[in-house]
């Protein structure tokens, strides 16, 4: 069996703690490798590694730094198709769709390779008699970043590329349900010409969390995963004086509008509710159709849709629409979420609860699902399923739709169907949702733009990746700057006006 190990230094390192977690291969059930979980003083021990190989890094000028991003890209793009085998084969999903997993991690790569004009400062030039001010952003130092298992290349990508572009040195802390990847990243940035010691990767479970937290030299942690995790690092950062961009649960709602082109919606809908087994915090798990016509219409559609899914291992060819979720607890949660709608009243229109899949009876699949009639009382409404179900709850109206999505606890992402531009622009106005599609499914915005959720989807000032990645990963320092030239004045004990 392989046996995986931390990045320390530039190099791989065997765990030291004596503690391991077993590596899945989803389409079969079997372990297929184990990965050390660190030891607090494992952790430690890597932190004060890194942070004497960044005041180095953060002193190495920022186009020395791009050019390191500018060599990555070449090296993810040489070994795009090694990457999404490794991540397809731990975490499940296909191969297409792991390579856009990479890919949209490439991306945030390629928007740090302008860190030079991204990280300057600003001047002012005779703010006072002989008196100048400017601003530098300077690095943090240590951060770290604590990276869920849905996306094993792209979040750990959207967190390395702006904190090492910004001078930092940083502590990766990936899933331990699927590993490898972030592994292979860490080689690929060493090739880039990334200085030792500069990108750590420490796997791990809750010690290792704790011990990022209560580590004095981090002085920022980043982290996607579920709710009750994301506050819970937040609450402990905020005590420990560190800064925090804590990402969490979703529940996207789409609200397609009697004017909607019904195809068009129903095939986003097919798209954005099973791709990647609905294990992406931008799915859409919630249809909101405006009228039963608009309702039964759509169900028209949906129905024959999804009943003609493909669920298959990522093996399986370019005709397979998704594959199995992570694990047999995952499989476990989606499937007593999918009993309780119908226990609660649901119409369970397609029923994938008896689905198997010959040859793979041991994998972690589950078969597409979709209710109707659901009421917003209901568990498979309320709480994040994260697999293949949608539901459809239908509104009487625009106000009762809206009213919906900005009633829920999550604030993730969302979307609207229609022909109005007044209704589009209405919604995108009033919605108190952090990222909104008009005529899209899935609005993940581009690495240009920022990503972040809003209610208990996000805790944080600044989002991920964009200007809001160098801002979260910088200090800003004021200078007023004034070198005298015969000018004499006496002592000054109050404050003054400049002019």
């Amino acid at each position: 069996m392989k046996e995986l190990s931390h990045w320390i230094d530039g190099e791989h390192v065997a765990g030291t703690s004596g503690r391991f977690a077993d590596v899945f291969n989803p389409a079969t059930g079997e372990v297929q490798a184990r990965v050390p979980l660190a030891s607090k003083a494992e952790l430690d021990d890597a932190v004060a590694r890194a942070a004497e190989a960044q005041r180095a890094w953060g002193a190495t000028n920022p186009q020395k730094r791009a050019r390191v991003m500018m060599a990555a890209v070449g090296l993810i793009n040489r070994d795009m198709d090694k990457l999404a085998e490794a991540l397809s084969s731990e975490h499940g999903k296909t191969f297409v769709d792991a390579k856009g997993d990479v890919q949209r991690g490439l991306e945030v790569i390629e928007f740090c390779i302008g860190a030079p004009h991204l990280l300057k400062g600003e001047f002012t030039d005779s703010a006072g008699p002989g008196i100048d001010m400017y601003s530098m952003r300077q690095p943090l130092g240590v951060v770290a970043g604590i990276t869920p298992f849905n996306f094993p290349a792209m979040i750990p990508l959207w967190k390395m590329g702006p904190a090492l572009a910004c001078g930092n040195a940083m502590i990766l802390k990936p899933s331990e349900r699927d590993p490898s990847v972030p592994l292979m990243l860490a080689e690929i940035f060493k090739e880039a010409g990334l200085p030792d010691g500069v990108l750590q990767v420490v796997n791990g479970d809750k010690e290792s969390v704790d011990a990022i937290l209560d580590n004095p030299v981090i002085q920022a942690v980043g982290f996607v995963g579920s709710t009750p995790i994301a506050h819970y690092i937040y609450h402990r950062a905020a005590e420990t004086g560190k800064r925090a961009q804590c990402f969490g649960g979703a529940k996207n709602h789409m609200i397609i509008m009697p004017d909607a082109d019904m195809d068009q919606a129903a095939d986003a809908l097919i798209g954005a509710g099973y791709g990647a087994a609905g294990e992406r915090c931008m799915a859409i798990s919630v249809a909101v159709p405006v009228g039963d016509g608009t309702a039964d219409a759509l169900r028209e559609r949906l129905v024959p849709k999804i009943e003609a899914l493909k669920v298959g291992p990522w093996t399986g060819g370019d005709d397979v629409d998704y594959g199995p979720v992570v694990t047999a607890a995952a499989k476990e949660n989606i499937l007593r979420l999918v009993e309780s709608g119908v226990e609660q009243g649901a119409e369970l229109v397609v029923d994938g609860r008896n689905f198997s899949l010959q040859g793979y009876e041991d994998g972690f699949f589950v078969g597409p699902h979709f209710f109707d009639h659901v009421t917003t009382d209901m568990d498979i409404y309320r709480k994040e399923i994260f697999g293949p179900v949608l539901s459809m709850v239908r509104a009487k109206s625009y106000d009762e739709a809206i009213g919906m999505a900005m009633d829920h606890e999550y604030g993730n992402g969302t979307a609207i169907f229609t022909r109005d531009g007044d209704a589009a622009r209405d919604f995108a106005s009033r919605i108190n949702i952090g990222m909104v599609g008009i005529n899209v499914p899935i609005p993940v915005p581009l690495a240009y733009h920022t990503f972040g959720g809003w209610k208990k989807s996000g805790f944080g000032d600044l989002n991920q990746h964009g200007p809001d990645a160098f801002r979260f990963y910088t200090r800003t320092k004021t200078v007023t700057s004034r070198w005298p030239s015969g000018i004499k004045e006496g002592a000054a004990f109050n404050f003054k006006a400049m002019d």
